[in-house]
């Protein structure tokens, strides 16, 4: 039942005082009450602009005759927490983001939610705010970044060329003037990062759900059109509410479903996974059912764009301009669920059928199903003897060459020990670096272990080497790497059990990584291994650590 006008009721004549406090009318409070879940800090690049995304949503409230009230909602940057203690904290703010939006809107009775996000886990927070809500609800990105100067083999750089500069560094092949200059040009302006990372993958998951305005997950921050797609938004949330549209009739299997397609077909990030299995959980689905829809779909759906770090040539703001997601979804649409509703209030295939490109075709950024980038999706779900209960992969961004290997382990049971090992220049060709006690418990908080992938990019060892981690990985890595690898080193799952030297073979296409020893040899090694949980541990994370499920499982919280 609808709610709209009720703080104008005798029952809540002293909640429309309080109203009344900041400035609100008689005829404010009689429409529909819109929140506006905004993530904006001065601390993200990709929320720095969401202050004016804000002000458009709520020019648009205002024109469909609701009224807008803003609240802040926290946001961390995974790229400016990496590589210190701070990225602990990352991954587990996805639950403090969609607590709080929760607890907003319930205990201010909300009519609808409008939820301003970019990036890693605000994104998702948000989504699965929404699931748990079930009021109307669109989600709003911020943008992408534009494009940054030629580097190296890239012809454009991009903020992680910072990390593959300090490999080149190392081995002497820049100086540490020319390192220092590619902090000032790799991020010309704000909005999330240029490549197909977990921001803007989660953007593009939140348009193929259906949870976003069509058209608005690729729109680079600092375009005009940013504005009219956030004020569209503003105006159709107010009509959502007058519908009575809630976020679980557009966030069903089916849309789920369409999401996992077009990251199959655009390469997203391997976090997508974990995000996708932690809001079908707040749906109440089955996050195994969505680990085997994964799997299902990556021997389907062809890859059809092809983006940093795929492609060293073509990044999101490249994508928007080839069409964006609606152009991919057209790619792919024989597969789609086209009845599936969206915040558009209208199907996919309406949808679909009303998209017009204001840019040039280009057929080499988005390609056809009969010429794809690869007949392969650009994710994988992997298991065998060290991942029982699965691993993530992302094959799009894994050369050919590099789809088989087998090498003998280097164990690290942190991401600073291996880091070290790379600096000092003591990972030979051949290695396969396991970093383990980086998983959810382990961590605590399944750091992103991007850099040491990005510092043997910098050295020439991508190419000749592996990585596989219970942590996660950036959506900007590439080379040969295995991530999510569950169960994790801490809950006594077998990567805990492997010994320097041991072979290792990752093998992408059979989706399978596998450790080459007996399963006698594996469960003596079992009976002799100890864990401690990391000490001196306090607030937050602390309680994290005790109620963090595994990846498999979405990493939420019991």
């Amino acid at each position: 039942m609808s709610q709209i006008g009720k703080f104008n009721t005798i029952e809540y004549i002293s909640n429309k005082c309080l109203l009344k406090a900041n400035g609100l009318t008689d005829d404010d409070l009689n429409r529909p009450i819109i929140g506006i879940a905004n993530s904006y800090n001065e601390i993200v690049p990709g929320h720095n602009n969401l202050r004016r995304v804000a002000e458009s949503v709520k020019n648009g409230v205002y024109r469909a005759g609701g009224t807008p009230l803003e609240f802040g909602v926290v946001s961390c940057c995974d790229g400016v927490a990496d590589g210190h203690d701070g990225a602990h904290y990352v991954l587990p703010s996805r639950e403090v983001i969609a607590d709080s939006v929760e607890l907003q809107a319930k205990a201010h009775s909300l009519d609808g939610i409008v939820l301003l996000a970019s990036c890693d886990k605000t994104v998702p927070g948000m989504l699965m705010a929404a699931a748990r809500l079930d009021i109307p609800a669109i989600l709003v990105p911020g943008g992408c970044m534009s494009s940054a100067p030629p580097f190296a083999s890239k012809k454009k750089s991009d903020t992680t060329s910072i990390s593959e500069g300090l490999g080149m560094y190392q081995i002497g092949q820049i100086t540490y003037e020319q390192l220092q200059s590619l902090t000032s040009i790799c991020a010309p302006t704000c909005g999330s990062c240029q490549f197909m990372g977990t921001a803007n993958t989660m953007c593009c998951f939140s348009e193929a759900i259906g949870m976003t305005f069509p058209g608005g997950a690729l729109i680079p921050a600092t375009y005009h059109e940013r504005m009219r797609s956030a004020f569209s938004s503003g105006e159709m949330i107010v009509r959502l509410v007058e519908q009575g549209i809630t976020a679980r009739k557009i966030m069903t299997i089916e849309a789920i479903e369409n999401a996992i397609i077009v990251l199959m077909a655009i390469g997203g990030s391997t976090n997508a996974v974990i995000h996708c299995c932690a809001l079908a959980h707040e749906l109440g689905m089955s996050t195994q059912h969505i680990l085997n829809l994964f799997d299902k779909y990556s021997d389907m759906i062809p890859l059809v764009a092809k983006i940093n770090p795929a492609s060293l040539e073509y990044d999101c703001e490249d994508l928007y301009k080839a069409g964006g997601i609606q152009a991919v979804m057209k790619v792919v649409r024989k597969y789609l669920h086209e009845d599936a509703l969206t915040v558009s209030m209208q199907s996919v295939a309406k949808n679909l059928g009303e998209f017009v490109n204001s840019y040039p075709d280009n057929p080499e950024v988005i390609r056809t199903l009969e010429n794809p980038h690869s007949t392969k999706g650009g994710l994988a779900i992997l298991r065998g003897n060290i991942a029982p209960d699965g691993a993530v992969a992302k094959p799009a961004a894994i050369p050919q060459e590099l789809h088989q290997f087998t090498g003998r382990a280097v164990c690290f049971d942190c991401e600073e020990d291996c880091l070290r090992a790379i600096n000092e220049k003591r990972i030979q060709p051949g290695s396969v670096i396991v970093i383990r006690y980086e998983g959810p418990k382990g961590g605590p908080g399944m750091r992103e272990m991007y850099l040491p992938l990005k510092m043997l990019y910098g050295q020439s060892l991508n190419k000749t080497t592996a990585i596989i981690t219970d942590g996660r990985f950036s959506g900007t890595n590439n080379g040969c790497f295995v991530g999510h690898i569950s169960p994790e080193a801490a809950a006594g799952g077998p990567i805990a059990l492997i010994k320097d030297g041991d072979m290792i073979t990752i093998d992408i296409d059979n989706k399978k990584v596998e450790l080459d020893i007996s399963e006698e040899e594996l469960v003596s090694r079992k009976l002799s291994w100890k864990y401690e949980p990391k000490k001196n541990l306090t607030g937050y994370l602390k309680r994290y650590m005790k109620l963090v499920k595994s990846a498999s499982e979405g990493a939420i919280l019991e």
